[in-house]
């Protein structure tokens, strides 16, 4: 008796075997143990059991069979360190059961082992490759064979030639592995004529070069979001839907380089004792990368992509996310410095919206941005940038997004804009709007207006200061001005629901006035939601303030009415 463990050259384990039988086949079609792609003979090799142990026989086949690197017709007696290769799988044998051990163990076991077949056990953290051969079609699995084949080759040269890759530039990168990899299309004489070997170099230009698979869904203007679950399991948005797509990345170290080629640029870590990372594009897309042992199948990507080109007050027209009452409000909120707070769901286009309201603030301003990681693209001339650090690997060296707040009241800025708040950096954000830096605007999770406003309480509270409730919606109150509502719904479109205007304190509760809302009523035929843009009758209080400072002001958009979206 004896067992055959089968694994991808990665380490991934794929198939336990036990066989009983003197000879046990290995191939893609009939075979005791079934292995995919077009580098594995229909009967590849034999695994037999002789006198003085097990041994390794080819069977003639094209691509061959190797033991421990070198190409062999047969080899053994084979022990459990060594290793079989077989097209991109790895085969290991360890012995359970002699020839000479006694009669009735050996019966025993042959009735058990009648009864079994190869089993796919895909370990915990590990994405099968198996799965992935048997769910994807015969061409997508010949490229994907011919891409793993290609990239090997690709590194062996660049092994032997001792090229330095770190010391070079991204252009002469590419130059390079475009060389390498005409050299190694003229070398391989086994691809099968169903390759389509332009594709293939392509491919492997991306994964040493860009970022792999997805280099191409990057570069789609159509395509807003793109998610890696698993170096097989790739998705992205498209016009607000999720669709899977039919690209897969090599393996998960194709992922790993991927995610390395992000965050290394930026001075940022991804490993097994920091296996979270938030990062950016050269575009500004922003990325979020988790590896194993916190992602179960495999390291996971996902990115939200920049706009390519500028986003205007235009666009929010164009795409029905608010009407032009809507948009005029907004104006005036920004060119009259009013503290805005944008609200929303993940997703939802909170930064998006943070971005073109930003388009509205006067050239002539100094302006600070926070953030995370990096993503808002402002163009006013006087704008200083500040991104949070994470710690370094001894643990030290970071600065949270609060201690930035703190500092830019130091830096002179006529507005503040904070990426988001998510903790303590709130209660500062409050103190500036309150404190002469008006027309700040920041963006936070809620799903409604009165949410966002509990939200700021459990933020300011999370700063440790031991503040009343009370003295922090007094604070809410006096800072914010206008909570605007952003919602995605099922469909993938993106609304204002809410513009809300807070208008004081009363009974201890932060009062609050809608002056627009959004109503549903149901969906078209094409499964998108229909609704109206309602102006509620209520007028802003500050527009008291303009027209008493001599503007001339249009309330008629005010006037409870409704207009289709």
């Amino acid at each position: 008796m004896y067992e055959i463990s089968v694994l991808t050259d990665d380490g991934t384990l794929l198939q336990k075997h036990q066989c009983a039988d003197a000879r046990c086949s290995i191939g893609r079609q009939d075979q005791a143990i079934l292995l995919k792609g077009w580098s594995i003979g229909k009967h590849h090799a034999d695994i037999v059991l002789e006198e003085d142990g097990l041994y390794v026989q080819d069977k003639g086949s094209m691509t061959g069979t190797l033991v421990n690197g070198a190409r062999v017709r047969q080899y053994g007696p084979l022990t459990a360190m060594d290793s079989i290769e077989i097209g991109s799988y790895v085969l290991q044998v360890k012995p359970l059961l002699t020839r000479n051990a006694d009669a009735t163990a050996e019966t025993e076991f042959k009735s058990v082992a009648s009864e079994s077949v190869a089993t796919v056990v895909p370990p915990a953290g590990e994405a099968s490759v198996y799965a992935t051969a048997t769910a994807a079609s015969d061409d997508q699995i010949v490229q994907r064979e011919a891409r793993v084949m290609v990239h090997k080759e690709l590194l062996k040269l660049i092994d032997l030639r001792r090229i330095d890759v770190n010391a070079m530039s991204d252009d002469q990168l590419r130059a390079m592995v475009l060389q390498l990899l005409s050299e190694v299309a003229a070398t391989i004489q086994s691809l099968p004529a169903a390759v389509d070997m332009a594709k293939v170099s392509k491919e492997v230009l991306n994964e040493v070069v860009g970022l792999g698979a997805i280099q191409d869904l990057l570069q789609d203007e159509s395509i807003s979001e793109v998610m890696v679950n698993s170096p097989d399991e790739i998705f992205f948005e498209r016009r607000g839907k999720l669709i899977k797509s039919a690209i897969t990345f090599t393996d998960n170290r194709a992922v790993m380089s991927a995610i390395e080629r992000i965050v290394a640029p930026l001075g940022r870590r991804i490993d097994e004792s920091s296996p979270m990372v938030d990062a950016r594009l050269k575009d500004g897309s922003r990325v979020n990368a988790i590896i194993p042992p916190l992602a179960l199948k495999g390291p996971s990507i996902t990115i939200r992509k920049f706009m390519s080109h500028r986003l205007g007050a235009k666009d929010l027209l164009r795409f029905g996310s608010a009407n032009e009452a809507m948009v005029r409000l907004l104006e005036i909120c920004v060119n009259e410095r009013k503290n805005i707070v944008i609200s929303g769901g993940t997703g939802s286009g909170k930064t998006t919206l943070l971005n073109i309201l930003s388009n509205f603030i006067p050239d002539d301003e100094r302006i600070v941005t926070v953030e995370d990681a990096a993503e808002l693209k402002l163009y006013q001339p006087n704008l200083v940038s500040l991104e949070a650090r994470p710690p370094n690997p001894e643990g030290r060296g970071a600065v949270s997004i609060r201690e930035l707040v703190r500092n830019c009241l130091r830096m002179r800025p006529d507005r503040i804009v904070v990426g988001e708040c998510r903790g303590g950096e709130a209660l500062d954000m409050l103190q500036a709007m309150n404190t002469g830096h008006d027309g700040s605007l920041t963006t936070l999770h809620a799903n409604t207006p009165r949410d966002a406003v509990a939200r700021l309480e459990v933020m300011v509270m999370m700063a440790g200061m031991d503040l009343p409730i009370t003295a922090i919606r007094e604070q809410i109150a006096s800072s914010v001005n206008l909570i605007v509502q952003q919602t995605r719904f099922p469909c993938g479109s993106r609304r204002i629901t809410s513009i809300t205007e807070l208008t004081g304190m009363e009974s201890g509760r932060v009062q609050m006035a809608e002056i627009f809302s959004f109503e549903r009523q149901g969906y078209d035929n094409d499964g998108k939601v229909n609704g109206r843009f309602i102006a509620t009758g209520q007028v802003p209080e500050f527009y008291e303030e303009l027209r008493a400072r001599g503007y001339d002001l249009d309330l008629s958009i005010f006037r409870r009415t409704q207009d289709a979206s």
